[in-house]
């Protein structure tokens, strides 16, 4: 399974991203697709997932609220919709495939990407 992310940029505080994660075709039938983030000196963190299976969606406290995951199977694409972005949310965002998630929004997956920056300054 290939992962591609995309949509990375600068934006200031308050603005708005949407970063894609092409999915190598047929494998959102298959499985579950997270975003992590990594922050320079910090631990990798889960941030959001979504099922396949019963199309279940999961966020994390920090993007709760300001951050929408969704997938077009059409596309083979699964899109993380970033609002309200902070300074906080600068980051390498990563998408990764796994059988399925849940609210624990565990940091292991069976694929990854290469990642996307997203910088968050004025």
């Amino acid at each position: 399974v290939q992962l591609v992310e995309s949509g990375g940029g600068l934006v200031p505080p308050g603005g708005s991203l949407r970063l894609s994660c092409a999915v190598s075709a047929g494998a959102l039938d298959f499985y579950a697709i997270s975003w992590f983030r990594q922050a320079p000196g910090k631990e990798r963190e889960g941030i959001s997932c979504s099922n396949t299976h019963d199309t279940t969606t999961y966020y994390s406290d920090s993007v709760k609220g300001r951050f929408t995951i969704s997938r077009d199977s059409a596309k083979n694409t699964v899109y993380l919709q970033m609002n309200d972005l902070k300074a906080v949310d600068t980051a390498v965002y990563i998408c990764a495939a796994r059988p399925y998630c849940d609210a624990a929004l565990p940091v292991r997956a069976d694929y990854w990407g290469q990642g996307t920056q997203v910088t968050v300054a004025s």
